[in-house]
């Protein structure tokens, strides 16, 4: 099983974990990135486009498939689902369509395609200026949201309460979008829709995270995991613990959602991330990615449901029906956070032996290295790792989440500017 992963601008070593998941899962990984560094896969399965221009990530996809005749192409990465799509195509493999992938990547062109297939969403405008947002949050009403078209992440979304946080917000927000990190990640050369900012109605519910697979005409809720961080002006999803507390009424309701959502987007088949929150008891679409869900969000999916994200990702992208089933939970607790230190550039972790000796964790992954700048909103939103941990109950699984993630050192060589 010869699969393609592509980046046009490598993300650090972020998805090495998943890669190796690949091979451990029967898959023999290639990696093909416009721009990276040397070090990042074994170099007889590696190569450097040495661009991240998508003529030639397509040029050199199509010279390697001719010598290896891979089976299909996936990425990890929110700024990869238009590029594989475009590579898929040129190569004559399966793949979601150019435009599903815009759909999907764009929120924009994403919330104009559930208005127009009834998929329940916020209110939204896309705003090319102060005024226009402004006009906007009077139309909807206070608390609004604002966001980038073309963002990941959470970087560089805001609540915002007021006209006074909406004019310092929309200045911040307008700045940061064009050195966001998962913009300048895109392909050079594809057409992503518009780049630009989004105001939406606020949704006062609860919110879920969800892995979900479609293949034809279903859509499969792989698992549901329920988002309990504490809420403030910037979104973290920062913890997060299942089984799910939803009703199996109110499952019935997400899953109803989520097909609509996928219909709308025009995706058939593909393993996928959806984003559901809750308003006035009802649920309503925040998104739907085409790939699976980041941090430890495949981990917590095997545990929590007993669906596999990776395998179904790998499935999909060659054309194979993943083994998949509709929601179930196991009934296994397991919680996860988002490892967040102040803004500045990383000096040294100190991960201790209790944490990785430790029976409750099922998952550590520390990104960011030393000399690594962090930023931190309004600037960014980085973090520095993820930690995930096991318990009989929701409150000792979280309890064990924050004792583990208490226990890791941070030390900042510069604070943030």
């Amino acid at each position: 099983m010869k699969l393609l992963a592509l980046e046009a601008s490598q993300n650090s070593y972020y998805y090495l974990p998943r890669y190796q998941q690949i091979e451990d899962f029967g898959g023999v990984l290639y990696v093909l990135n416009g721009i990276g560094t040397d070090d990042l896969w074994p170099s007889e399965r590696y190569r450097i486009a040495g661009s991240n221009h998508i003529d030639d990530l397509i040029r050199h996809a199509k010279a390697w498939h001719a010598e290896e005749s891979f089976e299909g192409v996936l990425t990890f990465s929110e700024s990869g689902v238009v590029l594989v799509a475009a590579v898929a195509e040129a190569l004559g493999l399966p793949g979601i369509g150019v435009d599903a992938a815009r759909t999907s990547r764009n929120k924009l062109i994403m919330r104009q395609a559930h208005e127009k297939g009834g998929a329940a969403h916020p209110d939204f405008r896309f705003v090319e200026d102060l005024d226009a947002a402004l006009r906007a949050a009077e139309d909807f009403g206070y608390p609004v949201i604002l966001k980038p078209t073309l963002g990941a992440a959470s970087n560089f979304v805001f609540r915002v309460d007021d006209e006074e946080k909406m004019r310092e917000r929309y200045a911040q927000a307008r700045e940061g979008i064009d050195k966001m990190t998962w913009y300048n990640m895109e392909a050079e050369g594809l057409d992503l829709g518009p780049h630009g900012l989004l105001v939406e109605s606020f949704l006062d519910g609860h919110e879920h995270l969800i892995e979900a697979l479609a293949w034809d005409d279903e859509v499969y809720l792989g698992s549901i995991v329920d988002r309990v961080t504490s809420e403030g002006e910037t979104f973290d999803d920062d913890v997060h613990h299942a089984p799910t507390s939803l009703t199996p009424d109110q499952v019935a309701e997400v899953h109803a959602v989520v097909t609509a959502g996928v219909r709308a987007q025009g995706l058939t088949r593909g393993a996928l991330h959806a984003e559901v929150r809750f308003h006035q008891g009802k649920p309503f679409l925040l998104e739907i990615a085409v790939r699976p869900g980041g941090g430890g969000l495949d981990h917590m999916a095997r545990l929590s449901a007993g669906y596999d994200p990776i395998k179904g990702l790998m499935d999909v992208s060659r054309g194979v029906r993943p083994d998949v089933r509709h929601f179930s939970p196991t009934g296994v607790h397991t919680a996860a956070m988002c490892l967040i230190c102040p803004g500045g550039v990383i000096g040294s972790i100190d991960v201790p032996p209790a944490v990785n000796e430790s029976a409750a964790l099922y998952y550590l992954k520390i990104f960011a290295k030393p000399g690594d700048l962090i930023k931190r909103p309004p600037l960014g939103n980085n973090i520095f790792g993820g930690i995930g941990a096991l318990g009989s109950s929701f409150d000792e699984a979280m309890r064990n989440a924050n004792d583990l993630a208490g226990k890791i050192e941070v030390k900042l060589s510069e604070t943030q500017k």
